[in-house]
C-alpha cells in the first residue's frame, strides 16, 4: 500500500439514491445518507453483500448515476453542479471491470483496446499513441509483440492486465476497481493485486476497490467501508476494523470469511 497524503480527492456527503419499481409509490432505497471520503493516492475498499449499494455508489462517483440528494465533490468541485462539471471530472476517472473478457471488444487488437481512451479523448498524434501503448503494455507485464494480437487470444489474467493498461493510459486520478479479481483463477489473484499496487506506487492514482474478497481487501486497502442495505455501517482504518469490528454485520461478515 502506498503512503497516503491526506489530500481529499473525492468526497460524498449525505448521498441518497432511490430506484423506482413497477409498483406504484414503491422504490428501492439503494443509498441512504452515505458519507465517504477518498484521499489522493489511497485505496478505499467498499465491502458488502450483493445488492447493498456498492456499485450504485461507485457509479455515482463516476458521474453515471445522479444522487436524489446529497453532493459528491471531486477535486473540491461539486460533481453534479452542471453537465460540464461531470464531463470535466470524467476526464480524470476510469473503471476496471469485474469480467475482463466482457469489458474488452474481442475484435480489437490489444493496441486498439489499450489506446481507445486516447482515441476518444483526441489530440494525440500517431507516434504518441504508439509510444504510450508500448509503455503501458510493458508496465503491466506484456510485450510490444502482444499489441498486434486480439484481446480474445489471451487468458483471463492477461485480459485483466490489458484492462488495467487501458484504465491507466491517460493517467487518471481516480479508478473504480469493481471486483477486479473475482472472475479470475485464484492462481492469478495475487499477480493482479500486486500489479494494482505497483501501478499505484508509480502513478499515485486513487482506487475505490469494490470486493467480496476480504483477503484481497486486507492486502490492498488502507481504509475500509462496510455497506449494508444501502448504508455505511462501519468505516475507517482497515487494519483496525479487521482486528476489532464493531458493527454486528461486520462481525458476521469477517467471521464467515476469515476463519
Amino acid at each position: 500500500m502506498s503512503e497516503v497524503k491526506h489530500e481529499v480527492l473525492l468526497q460524498a456527503k449525505g448521498i441518497y439514491k432511490n430506484f423506482e419499481t413497477s409498483k406504484k409509490d414503491q422504490a428501492v432505497h439503494a443509498l441512504t445518507n452515505v458519507d465517504l471520503t477518498l484521499y489522493r493516492g489511497e485505496t478505499l475498499a467498499l465491502v458488502g453483500e450483493s445488492g447493498c449499494g456498492k456499485s450504485t455508489f461507485a457509479n455515482a462517483t463516476l458521474g453515471f448515476v445522479k444522487p436524489r440528494s446529497g453532493e459528491i465533490y471531486f477535486n473540491g468541485q461539486p460533481l453534479y453542479a452542471e453537465k460540464k462539471t461531470v464531463q470535466e471530472a470524467r476526464l480524470h476517472m476510469q473503471k476496471i471491470f469485474q469480467d475482463p473478457a466482457s469489458s474488452l471488444n474481442p475484435r480489437f487488437t490489444v493496441r486498439e483496446a489499450v489506446c481507445e481512451p486516447m482515441r476518444i479523448r483526441g489530440g494525440f498524434d500517431k507516434n504518441e499513441v504508439e509510444q504510450k501503448a508500448r509503455e503501458m503494455i510493458t508496465a503491466v507485464g506484456l510485450t510490444g509483440k502482444d499489441l498486434d494480437r486480439y484481446t480474445s487470444q489471451f487468458s483471463g489474467g492477461q485480459q485483466q492486465r490489458i484492462s488495467i493498461a487501458r484504465a491507466l493510459i491517460l493517467n487518471p486520478e481516480y479508478i473504480v476497481c469493481d471486483e477486479p479479481v473475482s472472475a479470475l483463477d485464484v492462481s492469478v489473484h495475487a499477480q493482479i493485486l500486486n500489479l494494482l499496487m505497483e501501478m499505484q506506487e508509480k502513478t499515485q492514482t486513487t482506487y475505490l476497490f469494490i470486493s467480496h474478497n476480504l483477503a484481497a481487501v486486507k492486502k490492498l486497502c488502507s481504509r475500509l467501508a462496510i455497506m449494508y442495505l444501502g448504508k455505511v455501517v462501519e468505516y475507517g482504518d482497515a487494519a483496525k476494523i479487521f482486528a476489532n469490528p464493531v458493527h454486528p454485520y461486520t462481525k458476521a461478515l469477517l467471521s464467515a470469511v476469515l476463519t
